[in-house]
């Protein structure tokens, strides 16, 4: 399948029921849209593509009790004890034995956190797009789901400073920009920093993007890995109750 004319997208549907960020780059990684919109704005766009491949920070559908099944705890290493582990889907387990930490996805929807709810909400709504779960061999319509905060730590290789600090914004625009993400590069935050500035409490913070939007950036960057570069991503969790992909082929024992 040829990406020259496929669009990238990365939806952080994290704020709720509000605005919440989006972002598309082409297969150059050029930036074609970032911003806040409302579900069915998003959808609208997502709709309009006729080649994408859409990523989501959310969970793809609540805990499934893959955890509880004997055949899958004793395949795991190392082996969780008795009784542990069972409140986490897979994928969680699996980066909570990197020390990356997730909250856990509860088995009702009823029971999850809104943010998760509108991204169950999102999943369902791409599927009846014709969005086809990632992997699928040559489906030109494809959505997948994204853990932002492991995406960061994958590829800074350690845990990276909070995301809503002004050092977390400038290390992860800066790792995207590493990543050769047609973006600002956040180092000429310092270029523009004077005496002055400072004294009037003036930051010069123009071409710093907001956390919700780095992680949109991260999931559509990922989104592009895993489409055009799959042998260097990584696939955690059962596929009957979500899998994360990670941009990076091999994870670190402990982040």
């Amino acid at each position: 399948m040829l990406f020259s004319n496929t669009t990238f997208i990365g939806i952080d549907p994290t704020a709720g029921q509000r605005p919440f960020a989006y972002a598309a780059i082409d297969s150059d990684l050029h930036l074609l849209a970032l911003g806040d919109c409302y579900l069915d704005d998003v959808l609208a766009f997502v709709a309009g593509q006729r080649q994408a491949f859409v990523a989501v920070c959310a969970p793809r559908r609540p805990n499934q009790g893959v955890m509880e099944r004997p055949e899958v705890r004793a395949g795991l290493s190392p082996a969780p004890r008795p009784g542990r582990w069972i409140h986490f889907r897979l994928a969680e387990y699996q980066l909570r034995q990197h020390h990356i930490s997730c909250p856990p996805t509860p088995p009702h929807e009823k029971e999850c956190p809104n943010w998760m709810q509108v991204g169950f909400t999102l999943f369902r709504r791409l599927e009846g797009l014709g969005y086809q779960t990632y992997p699928t061999s040559g489906a030109s319509l494809q959505f997948l789901e994204v853990y932002p905060f492991a995406s960061f730590c994958a590829l800074l290789g350690l845990v990276p400073f909070p995301k809503h600090s002004l050092e977390g914004r400038i290390q992860r625009q800066l790792v995207l920009y590493e990543q050769n993400l047609r973006i600002p590069d956040p180092m000429r935050f310092f270029e523009e920093i004077t005496r002055h500035r400072l004294l009037q409490g003036i930051l010069p913070i123009e071409d710093l993007y907001k956390p919700s939007e780095l992680d949109a950036l991260i999931a559509a960057y990922t989104a592009w890995m895993a489409a055009t570069h799959p042998g260097q991503t990584s696939l955690l969790g059962d596929e009957s109750e979500g899998q994360v992909v990670i941009p990076v082929a091999e994870l670190k024992r402990r982040y």
